[in-house]
């Protein structure tokens, strides 16, 4: 692949609802430039994107790839992202990167909740956007249905550059509205035919519809077009640049992907009046440790930055970072500074990437992107740079994970490898995080959804050879008491020569604050000073597990009075257990209680949704604490609710709403279980102490 001009290269993430045919919109135009010689299908596992053994079994895309394309004396660098809302951490890396987004969109299946998020994400990241509506051979295929519908909710902008022809029910051919040509489909080929009467007037409306959006684009145009004169194609040209650019025109499409029928004139589109990297002047960069910003031209001939988007694992050549040439030109052999890890790297080889294939490059220009491997200390969201400038851009912003599960091996000492392989698997997702409870000592991943998890576990069997299933997590539970009370602890034992001997009265009651306040109020010296440190340390032993669940003892003060020695025979263990027996009968006595811990969750979700998900969120026992109306319609319910009730909230949010709702969540307190919960609770603790 040659070297292309900065102002001939488009970055275009593909975005869509799952099963909409991105991965089969980028194997047609694969095929069609001659890159493949065959035209690959997602349902034999044979496309050029989706090659992770996980995308081949499911029949789906798991992972972001990219997928380069000569065309129009252009490189076009499509960026294949999964449709389905899990793996949304890889739909958010492709677009940083990119100034388009092609939004596919199923002739059948219509403006899907996945095609509304695809325009949310282009809208705030100000991508253009240009719409394919795909599958067109498909029975039951409406594309007016659904360019009427795209109208509705997209505005006047939503403008049909391509019209379907429909006989007998099926795509034949199509009308090419901007060059007002029309083909049909014929073994293969595309041929010249006359528009058709029916399409004519559709085609005229269309036309006037781009004209007065051309007019919109500067004082100029606007003046011609009121003067009745017709515009040239330059002038056709950069109005339509201008119009895509700043998403006050929205081009749609139609074929059938897996037909390989329709895509030139999409294909054209982008190539021509699509926007590129250098369409921006300038770039405001962050400098290393500072807010101060530095501005540098987006060109050639500007010092070089790089932004690392995503890190990918490869058996064989291992870790590649890819990335975007944000300014100046990269070349293989150069030294290049990481402003974020603070070292150099050397650059030993470059590559344009194909699906998982890697195509050797001596450079790549301002606004490309490729891959680079064996960095050592280079990761997502760093800056390479030039080191007399020392920049950083802003990171990405990943979403909080949703969910979380722990991980228990199937065999018995394979606990290293699980964690080694947990590790890469974290540095290549960003949505994915590990973390060893230091209370429970289980492994939890966490992750956006079920799925998600589902994946993480597959590759770790396919990838590093080892299986592990999921539970819920332990939920960590406390205990605590409600009223005060005195009670003795002895512990005397005789056995020949020294014995034991710790006698205490304690006053258990409820404290003020989590960890354990012990005091003590001993006059006349019947418990010798020496011994009030293993008193305590008794207690603080004791308090790591309840008497009712075992759960840790938390809101206790503890004060000792009294108590009697020997000698001879007491010591400082022997009064050590002596507190620890008050402690057991004290609790028992002190009417002990189960507490469980509060999550404030915040919920948003579209207005239509607010009864299901109040409603949901009273089964979970929670309390509403507030209603928030958000921009665009949408609602904040916010709720106090055990955790114990949330584990999968994530799946039924998204079941309920669709996939439309979003929540987040964070620990605030704990308070006393109610009567069932704490039965269930403590059965099941007795159960498990009974099979030990």
């Amino acid at each position: 692949m040659k070297t292309y001009e900065s102002k001939m290269i488009r970055n275009v993430c593909l975005l869509s609802h799952g099963g909409a045919g991105k991965t089969s919109f980028i194997e047609a135009v694969l095929n069609n430039v001659g890159v493949t010689d065959r035209l690959g299908k997602v349902l034999d596992g044979t496309t050029t994107t989706d090659y992770d053994p996980e995308e081949i079994k499911r029949k789906i895309s798991v992972n972001m790839a990219l997928a380069p394309v000569e065309i129009g004396g252009c490189k076009i660098n499509f960026l294949d992202t999964p449709g389905y809302f899990d793996f949304v951490g890889e739909v958010i890396q492709a677009i940083k990167v990119s100034e388009s987004a092609l939004i596919v969109v199923g002739a059948k299946d219509g403006v899907a909740v996945g095609t509304e998020k695809s325009f949310d994400f282009a809208k705030e990241n100000n991508l253009a956007k240009f719409v394919f509506i795909n599958k067109m051979d498909e029975e039951n295929a409406d594309f007016t249905s659904v360019y009427n519908k795209l109208i509705e909710m997209y505005g006047n902008g939503v403008v049909a550059l391509q019209l379907p022809i429909i006989q007998g029910e099926k795509f034949i051919g199509y009308v090419d509205v901007l060059n007002m040509k029309a083909k049909k489909f014929e073994k293969g080929k595309e041929l010249d035919i006359d528009i058709p009467d029916d399409l004519k007037d559709s085609v005229e409306e269309i036309k006037e519809k781009l004209n007065e959006a051309i007019a919109e684009s500067s004082e100029e145009l606007m003046e011609k077009y009121f003067g009745g004169d017709p515009f040239s194609d330059e002038e056709l040209k950069e109005g339509l640049s201008i119009g895509i650019k700043d998403g006050s025109l929205i081009p749609v499409f139609c074929g059938s992907s897996t037909e390989n029928t329709g895509l030139s004139v999409v294909l054209d589109c982008i190539a021509k009046y699509g926007p590129s990297h250098v369409n921006n002047n300038k770039i405001s960069l962050n400098k290393e440790d500072s807010d101060d910003k530095i501005e540098l031209k987006i060109s050639n001939d500007e010092k070089l930055t790089l932004f690392v988007f995503k890190t990918v694992s490869d058996n064989f050549v291992g870790k590649i970072n890819l990335f975007k040439v944000i300014t100046g030109k990269i070349k293989t052999d150069s030294v290049i500074y990481n402003s974020s890890s603070k070292k150099n790297e050397k650059i030993a080889s470059l590559y344009i990437m194909r699906g998982k294939k890697q195509i050797h490059v001596s450079e790549l220009v301002t606004g490309d992107i490729g891959g680079v491997s064996k960095l050592t200390g280079t990761n997502t969201n760093d800056t390479l740079c030039d080191q007399s400038i020392k920049v950083k851009m802003d990171e990405i912003q990943f979403p909080e994970p949703a969910i979380s599960l722990a991980v228990v091996p199937v065999s018995k000492g394979d606990e290293e490898k699980i964690g080694a392989g947990l590790q890469k698997l974290q540095d290549e997702d960003q949505t994915f995080k590990v973390e060893i409870n230091s209370e429970t000592h289980q492994t939890l991943i966490s992750g956006v959804g079920e799925q998600h998890l589902d994946i993480i576990v597959a590759k770790l069997k396919t990838r590093f050879g080892t299986s592990v299933k999921l539970v819920d997590p332990i939920v960590p539970y406390r205990e605590t008491i409600k009223k005060k009370i005195e009670i003795e602890g002895k512990h005397k034992k005789q056995s020949g020569g020294h014995g034991q001997y710790g006698h205490v009265k304690i006053i258990f009651e409820p404290g003020e604050n989590e960890n354990l306040t012990f005091e003590e109020k001993i006059f006349g010296g019947s418990v010798p000073r020496q011994y009030f440190p293993a008193v305590e340390k008794g207690l603080k032993e004791s308090i790591k597990k309840g008497v009712l669940a075992g759960y840790p003892v938390v809101n206790l003060k503890a004060t000792l009075i009294d108590g009697s020695y020997h000698s001879v025979d007491s010591s400082e263990m022997a009064f050590k257990m002596a507190a620890s027996q008050a402690f057991k009968k004290g609790l028992m006595a002190a009417s002990p209680v189960l507490l469980e811990p509060i999550a404030s969750v915040f919920v948003y979700i579209p207005e239509s949704y607010m009864g299901d998900i109040i409603g949901d969120l009273n089964k979970r026992r929670g309390r509403i604490m507030g209603m928030n109306p958000k921009e665009g319609g949408i609602q904040e319910v916010s709720a106090e609710v055990p955790m114990a009730e949330m584990f999968k909230y994530a799946t039924d949010l998204r079941s309920m709403t669709q996939g439309r709702g979003k929540f987040s969540m964070k620990f605030e307190r704990y308070e006393e279980a109610p009567p069932m919960v704490s039965q269930k609770v403590i059965s099941e603790s007795k159960k498990e102490e009974g099979s030990e």
